[in-house]
C-alpha cells in the first residue's frame, strides 16, 4: 500500500470522530473563500468606476463592501485556523493513545522485533509528523480548492486572455511539485530509521553509563554516536536538498506567470481592449492562487515525511497483540491450578527450539522449583504463563483454562511476576508497591515489606513509603529493587506466584529469612521458581530439571541427586557431596 493510501486509511479512521468540526471548518473556510473572491472584481469597479471617474460615492460604497467582504474572510480564517489546530491536537492525541496501548499488548517478541527506541519514535515524532500534515490539511481543506477554481473562474471572466497565463502555470506547478513529492519519499524513510538508531543508541549509552565507565569506552561509544549521528544528519540532508527545492520550484511558475500577467496586461491598457482596474482584478486572482499554491507547497512538502510516519505507525497498530482474538466466557481462575501441556516455543528466526514438549503440573499450596544451566528455558517457560510470550506449539491452562482465552485482567489477577531484573517507577515506595493494587492500605504495605525484608531499609528512608524513587530505580542497590518488586508482587496477592531468579542479588541470609516469610504468605498459593541456586531450590515441594528446553527430570532434591545426572552436577558444582546430602 502506498504512503498516501496509508496515509489516508490512518487519517479517515482516527478522524472520524471530529466529523462535525470538520464540516464546520470547511463551511466556515468556504464562507471566508467566497468572500475573498469578492475583492478582485471589487477592486476593479473601484478603480474603474470610482478611481479613474473621481466618484467619491462609489469609491466610499465599494470600499465598505471591500472592508465588509475583508472582514468576513478574516473572521471566517481565524475561526476555521483555531478548529483546524484543536482537531488536529485530539487526532494527534488519540493516535499516541493508540500506539501506546496497543504496544503494551505486544508479546515480548513483538517488543524485541521493534525494539524500545523505534516504539518511542513512533510514539512521538512519527504521531506528530501525522499531526502537522492534519492540520496543513485542514487549514487548506476548501481554501485551496476555493482559492485554484475561483480564483480561475473570476480570472476568466475578467480577460480570457490573461487567463491562458494561469492554464499554463498551474499544470506546470502541479508536475514539477508531483516530481519532487515522488522523490522524497524514501529519504524521508531513511532518515526516520537513522533516527531509530540515534535513539537507540542514546538509550543504551545513558542506561549503561555505569558499564561504560568501568571499560573506559567514553571514546569508542562516542564515536559510535558520532557514526549515527553523521548517517542522520546524511539522511536528514538529502531529505533537506530535496525540501530546499520544492519551495522555490513551486513558486517560480506562479510569479512567471505574474510578470508575464503585467506585461501583456500593460500591453492590453496600452492598445484600449483592457482597463487598469481589470488588469489589477487580475493580479489579485493571482495573488490568491498563489497564496493558495504557497499553503500546497508546505502541505505537500510534508506529505511524504508524514506518509512514512503513518506506514510506520500502521504497522505498530496492524501487528495482532496478545489480547487479539475471543476471549473465553469461562468463569476466571479460582484456586491456580496450572498445568504446561506438550509445550513447545521459538523464537523469530531461531534454527532450534528454545522449548519442545514441556509438561508441567503445579497445584494450589505447591513449590515447584525449575533449574537448569544457562540457556535451558526457564525464564521463557515462566514467560508463557502471563503471556509475555505466546507458545509456538502445546497450551497453558490455568484452572483448566487456556491463558489466551482468559481476560486480560482476569489473568493479571491470577498470575503474578518478580523477575530477576526489578524494575521500578518514577514516584514513591508505595506507589511502587500499589501498582497491581492501588488500594492496598499502609498497613497492607508494611506487611508485605516485613515479608519481603526491606522495612528496614524503607524505614530508613527520610520520608518512608512516600519516599521518592527514581527512574528504574537507579538509586537503589539491586538487592533493594528486588526485594521490593518481591513486595508489590504480595501486595498483589495472586493466585500463582513467579519468582524469575528473583532472588539473585540478595545474600544468603536475607535470602533465607525471605523464603522462610514467603512459605508462610503463599503456603495456599501456586509458585513457581527460577532460580540458579540450589539452597534456593532444594526445599521445594517439585524441581524440575530444563536441559536444552526439555524436561530431564522431576522430583524432589533427594531423587534427582539419585536419578538425574544433569541436576546432580549442577548441585555438585555449588556444594560437596556432604553439603548436597
Amino acid at each position: 500500500m502506498g504512503v498516501v493510501a496509508v496515509l489516508i486509511r490512518l487519517l479517515r479512521d482516527h478522524a472520524r470522530p471530529y466529523r462535525r468540526s470538520i464540516a464546520l471548518i470547511l463551511v466556515l473556510q468556504l464562507a471566508g473563500a467566497v468572500a475573498s473572491l469578492s475583492l478582485p472584481a471589487l477592486n476593479a469597479r473601484l478603480i474603474d468606476d470610482g478611481v479613474l471617474s473621481g466618484d467619491t460615492a462609489a469609491i466610499l460604497r465599494t470600499g465598505g463592501a471591500m472592508l465588509a467582504a475583508t472582514a468576513v474572510h478574516l473572521g471566517c480564517a481565524v475561526a476555521a485556523g483555531y478548529l483546524a489546530a484543536r482537531t488536529a491536537v485530539h487526532v494527534g492525541h488519540d493516535l499516541r493513545a493508540a500506539v501506546y496501548g496497543h504496544a503494551l499488548a505486544f508479546p515480548v517478541k513483538e517488543v524485541a522485533r521493534f525494539g524500545a527506541p523505534s516504539l518511542l519514535t513512533r510514539t512521538t515524532n512519527d504521531v506528530q509528523q501525522v499531526q502537522t500534515l492534519l492540520y496543513l490539511t485542514l487549514t487548506s481543506l476548501a481554501t485551496t480548492p476555493m482559492a485554484f477554481v475561483g480564483g480561475i473562474v473570476v480570472a476568466v471572466g475578467l480577460d480570457l486572455r490573461l487567463s491562458a497565463l494561469v492554464l499554463v502555470a498551474l499544470p506546470v506547478m502541479l508536475a514539477v511539485l508531483g516530481v519532487l513529492v515522488y522523490r522524497l519519499g524514501p529519504p524521508f524513510r531513511a532518515m526516520q530509521g537513522r533516527l531509530d538508531t540515534v535513539n537507540r543508541l542514546l538509550r543504551e549509552q545513558i542506561m549503561g553509563m555505569r558499564v561504560v565507565r568501568a571499560f573506559v569506552r567514553e571514546d569508542a561509544e562516542r564515536d559510535r554516536f558520532a557514526r549515527a549521528n553523521d548517517d542522520l544528519t546524511a539522511a536528514a540532508t538529502r531529505t533537506s536538498r530535496l525540501t530546499s527545492i520544492m519551495f522555490p520550484a513551486g513558486m517560480l511558475v506562479p510569479n512567471l506567470a505574474t510578470v508575464s500577467a503585467v506585461a501583456a496586461g500593460a500591453y492590453l491598457i496600452d492598445d484600449g481592449s483592457a482597463t487598469p482596474g481589470t488588469l489589477l482584478a487580475f493580479l489579485n486572482c493571482l495573488a490568491l492562487i498563489l497564496g493558495a499554491a504557497l499553503l500546497a507547497t508546505f502541505t505537500v512538502m510534508m506529505a511524504p515525511r508524514a506518509g512514512v510516519s503513518a506506514g510506520r505507525i500502521t504497522e505498530i497498530l496492524d501487528t495482532p497483540g496478545r489480547t487479539t482474538g475471543p476471549v473465553s466466557v469461562t468463569s476466571p481462575p479460582v484456586r491456580g491450578h496450572l498445568e504446561i501441556r506438550d509445550v513447545s516455543f521459538t523464537y523469530p528466526g531461531a534454527e532450534r527450539p528454545v522449548l519442545d514438549g514441556v509438561n508441567l503440573i503445579a497445584r494450589p499450596g505447591e513449590t515447584v522449583a525449575i533449574v537448569g544451566s544457562t540457556g535451558a528455558g526457564k525464564t521463557s517457560l515462566l514467560n508463557l504463563i502471563p503471556r509475555l510470550t505466546e507458545p509456538t506449539a502445546g497450551a497453558v491452562l490455568i484452572d483448566g483454562s487456556d491463558v489466551r482465552d482468559l481476560a486480560p485482567d482476569a489473568l493479571v489477577r491470577a498470575v503474578g511476576v518478580a523477575p530477576q531484573r526489578a524494575h521500578l517507577f518514577t514516584g514513591t515506595v508505595a506507589s511502587n508497591l500499589r501498582y497491581g493494587r492501588p488500594d492496598a492500605t499502609d498497613d497492607e504495605l508494611w506487611d508485605a515489606l516485613d515479608a519481603a525484608q526491606a522495612r528496614d531499609f524503607v524505614e530508613a528512608l527520610p520520608d518512608g513509603l512516600t519516599g521518592r524513587i527514581g527512574q528504574g530505580g537507579t538509586d537503589l542497590s539491586g538487592g533493594q529493587r528486588q526485594r521490593l518488586a518481591i513486595a508489590r508482587l504480595l501486595v498483589s496477592r495472586p493466585l500463582i506466584y513467579l519468582f524469575d531468579d528473583a532472588f539473585s542479588a540478595l545474600d544468603l541470609l536475607t535470602e533465607r529469612a525471605l523464603r522462610d516469610a514467603l512459605a508462610r504468605r503463599t503456603r495456599n498459593a501456586t509458585v513457581l521458581i527460577v532460580a540458579h541456586r540450589v539452597a534456593t531450590v532444594r526445599r521445594a515441594d517439585r524441581i524440575v530439571v530444563l536441559d536444552r528446553g526439555r524436561v530431564a527430570g522431576t522430583g524432589t532434591h533427594e531423587e534427582l541427586m539419585r536419578t538425574s545426572p544433569t541436576y546432580r552436577e549442577i548441585v555438585l558444582s555449588q556444594l560437596t557431596e556432604e553439603e548436597a546430602a
